[in-house]
């Protein structure tokens, strides 16, 4: 019998006959001597979430055995490499939003496994997401993500640095509105080898998402209507141009080309970078000062605007997702619901991540009451939703980006031309599009 179906089923039956509903008292189950062996993404922001599994096992009576934990990039890897092999013996699994579409087949619909009213505690739009033919795939945590812009508040502060801005740049100095103004207080700022005027990640998705979002800023397009590369455009050489120009500058570190998501969140904490595009998860960490160098000196604003008027906006969202193989489903998906039920969201969402449950962007609002930075963070990336979109709807996203981000780095190097490397990017991502189908 469906031991989570069998609870659902009596808080329907609780429901008829006039007693209060006991969905949440009947979830997570009892699974007493099952273990659930699980690959989870890694990272320092992550971990206060991961802290709660041992209340899930002492509540369940199951274990947890965490066999893999990395950044996404690298589990993405590890997974195609278990899909190629026929060995995805395990039953959870860090998933995202971005990478869900290239698996498909490998994961169970969690929609069969959990109470429909459970399903519906969560923003629409993120089942949605995490909807893939039909079938839902992942269960989303607090991790929704769109990027705003933190800064150090005390260089716009500064008044001799407010009088030499504007006469080298002939206009104030505030916090930037458009990509044009972070480039140039990002070369006003910078003072190498000891700090940066900003930083971004230099490879992996991280690098083609960052492009991505900062062409369609410039009025261009990823994939054109037909599902053509279009990026090798001028709009494309424009946001190239960029990040190549401020790698050229000095303005940003010298390994950025070697930076991932926690490089920067790092950096940033360590009071080396003056300006930093980054994720909400970041946001608690930025002002915590056990770990930041930089609390109570972090302000955070909508993301810029580029030259169309349109703001960057790459989003997606993170979640677990339990495999078709797993020996137990039930145990599997209590886990998953366990690690982004209302507590663990708002866990999360205490450190800044978006909850993708109502009623905890409720909580989030109401928590935030009497605290001038939660405020300001919720206000920056409420703002910051309104203009995110999603990865181009294709399952060869990911392998398109392996193939665009070496191109991207030899523009930002100085190998190639702007132009050249996208080009050459654009030949990759219709070889592996055509390979696939697509085209």
């Amino acid at each position: 019998m469906n031991r989570l179906l069998f609870g659902a089923s009596a808080g329907v039956l609780a429901m008829a006959l006039g007693a209060a509903p006991a969905l949440a008292q009947e979830l997570p189950g009892s699974f007493e001597g099952v273990t659930i062996d699980a690959k989870l993404i890694g990272g320092q922001q992550y971990e206060a979430l991961y802290a709660r599994i041992a209340e899930w096992e002492e509540a369940t009576g199951a274990k947890v055995n965490v066999i893999s934990k990395k950044n996404h990039f690298e589990l993405d890897k590890e997974i195609k490499s278990d899909i190629a092999t026929g060995s995805i013996s395990w039953c959870v699994g860090s998933n995202h939003s971005s990478f869900a579409p290239q698996y498909p087949g490998i994961y169970t619909d969690l929609a069969a496994l959990l109470p429909q009213e459970e399903i519906e505690a969560f923003v629409p739009a993120n089942i949605k997401a995490s909807t893939l033919d039909g079938r839902l795939v992942m269960l989303p945590r607090a991790q929704f993500d769109v990027s705003a812009l933190y800064y150090l508040k005390s260089l716009y502060e500064d008044e001799e640095n407010k009088a030499k801005f504007k006469d080298e740049y002939g206009y104030e100095l505030t916090p930037p509105d458009t990509w044009q103004e972070v480039a140039d207080q990002a070369r006003f700022f910078a003072n190498p080898p000891d700090f940066y005027g900003t930083q971004y990640a230099g490879k992996e998705e991280a690098i083609n998402g960052r492009f991505y979002e900062m062409l369609v800023a410039e009025g261009g397009e990823y994939l054109d209507a037909e599902g053509r590369p279009a990026f090798n455009s001028e709009a494309g050489v424009r946001a190239l141009d960029w990040f190549v120009d401020l790698y050229q500058a000095k303005a940003v570190p010298a390994g950025t080309t070697n930076y991932l998501w926690d490089d920067l969140g790092q950096g940033f904490a360590s009071g080396t970078i003056a300006i930093n595009l980054d994720w909400p998860g970041w946001a608690g960490f930025f002002n915590d000062p056990e770990s930041s160098k930089v609390a109570g000196n972090v302000g955070v604003k909508v993301q810029p605007k580029g030259s169309s008027g349109k703001r960057t906006g790459w989003s997606g969202h993170h979640g677990f997702s339990v495999t078709e193989s797993c020996a137990d489903k039930e145990a599997a998906a209590s886990l998953v619901w366990f690690l982004t039920n209302e507590d663990s969201q708002k866990l999360e969402a205490s450190a800044g991540p978006l909850p993708t449950r109502t009623a905890v962007w409720d909580w989030v609002v109401a928590e935030a009451e009497g605290d001038a930075y939660r405020q300001e963070v919720l206000t920056a990336f409420q703002q910051a939703a309104e203009h995110a979109f999603p990865v181009p709807q294709t399952a060869s996203w990911i392998e398109i980006s392996n193939a665009v981000y070496p191109e991207l780095q030899a523009a930002i190097l100085g190998d190639k031309t702007s132009q050249q490397a996208l080009d050459d990017a654009a030949d990759k991502a219709t070889a592996i599009l055509e390979d696939a189908g697509e085209l």
